[in-house]
């Protein structure tokens, strides 16, 4: 590829973008633009490395990628298998560590042992149903809901829950705990495919760089 093409990385909104940003700074990667809370900018540039950088909801990072509107993209594990692109995952990136979990009343444990029908309240219903139906072999009925996710088993909306468990107090608050464990998450670090192809000297450059500081 021409030495004028910029590399264009779509960061996940808050603190995943922050971690990711810090992380950079430590193998000479910066973009000072970033770091001025009051811009209204949406897309950073340093000119000097030929990057572009861009901020964007979880969810659609992957999308961005895919695309080919972003070469990279840093999001959450959960957030790639709940949207399912077609991408590369090339790095475990390290932070932002928590589970993906299946909670409910201590109550509820007997019900996903006897692989009863139960309804299960989530924000990510393809990682739920990929763990009921692939791994349990159980048949749910899943409910979609945006919110708190907790409020659903208490007022008897669902019997479970599939949620992200970080410390697991939210959970004890309310008399919920967590009755299995679905898989472990993290930030992912995504590569669209082509751009794996065009710009791979870059890409593998850039990831060597950040095994070492990993």
């Amino acid at each position: 590829m021409s030495k004028d093409r910029y590399l264009t990385f779509a960061l996940g909104k808050g603190r995943l973008a922050n971690k990711t940003l810090e992380m950079f700074e430590q193998i000479g990667i910066t973009c000072h633009e970033m770091k001025d809370k009051d811009t209204r900018k949406l897309i950073f540039v340093n000119e000097e490395m030929k990057m572009r950088f861009f901020l964007a909801k979880g969810p659609d990072v992957p999308t961005y990628v895919e695309y080919g509107a972003a070469d990279i993209g840093v999001v959450g594990k959960d957030t790639l298998l709940q949207e399912q692109r077609d991408i590369y995952e090339v790095l475990d990136l390290g932070f932002g560590k928590c589970r993906m979990c299946v909670c409910g009343p201590a109550s509820a444990k007997k019900l996903l042992q006897h692989h009863e029908q139960i309804r299960v309240a989530t924000k990510y219903p393809v990682i739920a149903k990929d763990y009921f139906y692939n791994q349990k072999n159980q048949t749910v009925e899943l409910i979609k809901l945006n919110g708190s996710i907790e409020l659903a088993p208490i007022v008897g909306l669902s019997d479970v829950i599939v949620d992200i468990v970080e410390t697991g107090s939210t959970l004890r608050e309310n008399g919920l705990e967590v009755l299995e464990e679905v898989c472990p998450l993290s930030a992912r670090m995504v590569v669209n495919q082509v751009s794996m192809r065009m710009e791979n000297k870059r890409i593998v450059q850039l990831i060597e760089d950040l095994k070492k500081v990993l």
